[in-house]
């Protein structure tokens, strides 16, 4: 539904656009740079690649921290892409909205499989 306001249209809709837009690049250039950061600490590394070497790269603080933001960022872009896919090509509302929940579901699963492993190292 739109509404006349003299020469400008008014258009009620999600106005999700430009926010969902910006958000996937964002979160994409944060995972690309941890990918490049994880990468880095693995080539200039000496020894076997094995549990020791990754349990050492995640074990500062600070990694772990980093890693938190990571995640939770990959979740929100999952979620954002996921939701526009839905919306988009999924028209039944009924069957929408158990994607819904179920994609929720699930990258909550995931969110908390992730951040056991990694405060368990």
């Amino acid at each position: 539904m739109s509404v006349n306001f003299g020469s400008h249209r008014l258009v009620v809709g999600a106005h999700y656009g430009m926010r969902d837009w910006l958000s996937q690049r964002v979160t994409a250039v944060l995972m690309a740079l941890f990918t490049v950061l994880v990468l880095a600490q693995l080539i200039f590394s000496k020894g076997p690649i094995g549990y020791e070497l990754w349990a050492g790269i995640f074990s500062p603080q600070w990694m772990k921290s980093l890693t938190f933001l990571v995640i939770l960022s990959m979740i929100y872009h999952v979620w954002v892409g996921m939701r526009n896919i839905f919306q988009d090509y999924v028209k039944p509302y009924g069957v929408r909205f158990v994607m819904h929940v179920f994609a929720i579901a699930w990258l909550i699963a995931c969110t908390g499989g992730a951040i056991e492993a990694l405060w368990r190292l």
